[in-house]
């Protein structure tokens, strides 16, 4: 890969998107891959524990809250009454990876995979989103306009994150443009 890629991995909540995600990531390092990700939340979250000093710090009213050790390092930044981060302004701040993959924000227009679980019930994302470039099924979708790949088959599944990954910088261009669908993601 040349230069940071992004790729979402989009769909309904109970779809498996996670376990996907969780899934793939060995097989992506093990190919040489910088991987980080980008996950949303559709409600409040905490990273840090109550009770524990980067708590009391936000707790206490701090906007901003940086972790530090020799491992690894968190920073935490206070949202309160204003707007939500959009995700141009979050892949922004990603760092060193080779392929960013973005779960969630499956109404923004940066390229994304599909997952798809025909138990959940609810009709696929693809056929109305042209920016889903691919799908991982339990389904077969054979009139798909897409490649379709099997849910369980963790390498194709792999290839295809690879594949249909576009340039970091030509997603922060087409979102920054106008390209979120709104706030609903």
């Amino acid at each position: 890969m040349s230069g940071p890629r992004v790729i979402g991995l989009a769909g309904w909540s109970g779809a498996g998107k996670t376990t996907l995600l969780v899934k793939a990531i060995p097989l992506l390092v093990r190919r040489g891959l910088r991987v980080a990700t980008l996950k949303h939340a559709h409600h409040a979250f905490d990273l840090d524990q109550p009770g524990k000093d980067s708590f009391l710090h936000r707790q206490a009213g701090a906007s901003e809250v940086i972790i530090s050790s020799a491992r690894r390092w968190a920073q935490i930044h206070e949202v309160g009454d204003g707007p939500e981060a959009t995700l141009a302004e979050l892949l922004g701040k990603v760092t060193a990876a080779d392929l960013v993959i973005v779960e969630g924000f499956k109404r923004d227009v940066h390229a994304k995979i599909e997952v798809f679980r025909a138990a959940n019930g609810r009709p696929p994302l693809h056929p109305d989103d042209p920016r889903i470039l691919g799908v991982a099924s339990d389904e077969p979708f054979p009139d798909a306009p897409v490649p379709v790949v099997p849910l369980d088959d963790m390498v194709a599944v792999a290839d295809l994150l690879i594949a249909s990954a576009e340039q970091l910088d030509a997603t922060l261009a087409r979102l920054r443009t106008g390209g979120a669908h709104g706030a609903a993601r």
